[in-house]
């Protein structure tokens, strides 16, 4: 941990120069390490770390407002019970009545002695998946260990949906049994699926949360590990319509796109899939406009994304970034994100999934 203490202070008092003097601080964190085996950040240092591991993320492609990220700090915080609360005060301030904000709320750190609490959803909004006894899924599959596991935890199910929120399932500092909590209705904002042109898709009952709160990865900052950090920043169009809503291991609605739209299904060299997945995107765009809440699309993102590279190396640094997850699930080639390669290099601070954390994230962490 000295080593990382070390490297996180001198970063931050490099480009922090109004922090002043590094030797003072360095000093008092080192002494404070070998006094208790960690050390707490302070407000200025938490917030600074929480954004540069944004700007670190090499998976994600909107990074250009990396600075502008509201931190909410809650260390202080440390019971289940608050954890749920301040959830769902979390996702009422990233809302902001449809002109969603970035933000990250940071509850208690592991210590040596004590860990943090932990949110198992890996996201603060996700809808169930109610596996029957033959194997289909009502809802979304991804989630069928996390709903199963909220039931055994006395989560009854809602109305038996495609679209049923899922309970938070929190465990406070120290670990001990996790409990469910119910999201506050009014914290989750969602939108109503519907075309420009087809009605019929409409008529389906689609819909799809505001806010991609990620909650299962752990913020790393200069050794210090803080196991609940949810933060969000806003959807990119293709995450809900190509992937949510596309994916033959989610929602899988391009064959039933496909059937509305009337196209031959017989084989793959129609580009039915293609076709589908161009409406069902499109789909997904403009019910967000209609409903007044923010959404990128792939091709402004990506031309943010390009922009976010050249200030960062005007400023010197390098953007580490994954072409897997950087290139747009659709139409990547008529994007400029496509047309390069990038800097794989892995940089702290950092946000990051640990095993344990995807463990529960699907549910397994109750036999």
């Amino acid at each position: 941990m000295r080593t990382l203490a070390t490297d996180f202070l001198r970063q931050y008092y490099e480009e922090q120069p109004q922090a002043g003097d590094l030797r003072p601080r360095l000093a008092a964190v080192l002494a404070e390490i070998e006094a208790t085996g960690t050390y707490r950040h302070t407000r200025e240092e938490l917030a600074f770390g929480a954004r540069v591991a944004w700007r670190n993320s090499s998976r994600c492609i909107g990074r250009l407002y990396w600075n502008s990220l509201q931190v909410r700090d809650r260390r202080h915080v440390t019971t289940a019970e608050e954890v749920a609360l301040e959830a769902g005060a979390h996702l009422r301030a990233a809302t902001n009545g449809g002109r969603l904000r970035p933000v990250i709320t940071v509850f208690a750190p592991d210590a040596p002695d004590r860990p943090g609490p932990r949110i198992w959803n890996d996201q603060l909004i996700r809808y169930a998946g109610y596996e029957a006894p033959d194997g289909t899924v009502l809802g979304d599959p991804r989630n069928t260990g996390i709903t199963a596991a909220a039931v055994r935890l006395g989560w009854s199910g809602d109305a038996g949906t495609p679209f049923d929120v899922l309970p938070l399932i929190v465990q406070g500092s120290g670990g001990g049994q996790p409990r469910c909590f119910r999201l506050p209705p009014e914290a989750v904002l969602e939108v109503p699926i519907i075309h420009p042109e087809f009605d019929w898709l409409g008529e389906w009952g689609l819909r799809w949360h505001a806010v991609p709160a990620i909650s299962s990865m752990c913020l790393e900052i200069g050794g210090v590990c803080y196991p609940a950090a949810p933060f969000n920043g806003w959807y990119m169009g293709t995450e809900i319509g190509a992937r949510n809503l596309a994916d033959t291991d989610r929602y899988d609605l391009l064959p039933r796109v496909a059937e509305g739209l009337g196209l031959d299904t017989a084989s793959d060299r129609s580009l039915w899939k293609d076709r589908a997945l161009v409406e069902l995107n499109r789909a997904v765009l403009h019910s967000f406009d209609q409903a007044d809440v923010t959404i990128s699309d792939h091709h402004t993102e990506s031309r943010r994304f390009l922009t976010h590279i050249a200030r960062e190396e005007r400023r010197g640094r390098t953007v580490p970034a994954d072409w897997s997850w950087i290139v747009p699930p659709i139409s990547g080639a008529a994007t400029g994100v496509f047309h390069r390669y990038y800097d794989t290099s892995e940089r702290t601070p950092a946000y990051v999934h640990h095993p344990q954390a995807l463990a529960l994230a699907r549910g397994e962490g109750l036999v």
